[in-house]
């Protein structure tokens, strides 16, 4: 295989590891390769970051690699956030936002059990709304961080305490718990929506 397709196969890896990142040993595993080729791949992929015309740069943050957006566009993704068409949340951030909500204080892997899917776009896009906040961490294994709702989060939908969510039927398994609040979610949202108009 071509160094031109490691690194593909290496930004790929990046972007799918989120704000986790990877060490060059987790690359070197999936990917196959020695610790020694995954060091000249992102040596190589960083200098294309770096010196082309690329939205996303290669950041080390103590032995954990992964992507950023560059500071030299941080106005343009300032305007994204402000713009009136970010105001709705995506139906990835409700169904997360629902599943915080009804289970805080709740990990991200824990989230993403539930949902069955990566929850790193839309735990980022929730915590950079104000929505979500982290609530310390949770005993054990890594200790990963808890999340759970905000005072934002009851002014977003109307609400003056945590109390005031319609009650989820007795014996639901997670996936139904994720359906039910999603439709309570998608109901506020809608309404507020109108309300705006």
């Amino acid at each position: 295989m071509e160094i031109s397709q490691y690194k593909a196969i290496a930004e790929g890896l990046l972007f799918a590891s989120g704000d986790e990142g990877m060490t060059m040993k987790q690359l070197a595993e999936v990917m196959e390769v020695e610790v020694q080729t995954v060091e000249l791949i992102l040596e190589e992929l960083k200098f294309d970051m770096d010196h082309t015309s690329r939205g996303l740069a290669l950041m080390q943050s103590k032995s954990f690699y992964h992507l950023t957006t560059k500071p030299e566009h941080a106005v343009y993704f300032q305007r994204l956030v402000d713009s009136p068409h970010s105001s709705r949340l995506s139906q990835a951030g409700l169904e997360t936002l629902a599943i915080i909500a009804y289970q805080q204080p709740i990990t991200r892997t824990e989230i993403e059990e539930i949902r069955g899917v990566k929850s790193d776009g839309p735990v980022h896009t929730l915590m950079q709304r104000g929505l979500i906040e982290e609530r310390g961490r949770k005993d054990g294994v890594g200790r990963p961080i808890l999340y759970g709702t905000t005072k934002d989060f009851l002014t977003y939908f109307g609400l003056t305490s945590i109390e005031e969510l319609p009650p989820l039927p007795e014996g639901l398994e997670d996936s139904d718990i994720e359906e039910d609040a999603d439709l309570f979610f998608g109901t506020l949202t809608n309404h507020q929506t109108l309300d705006e108009e």
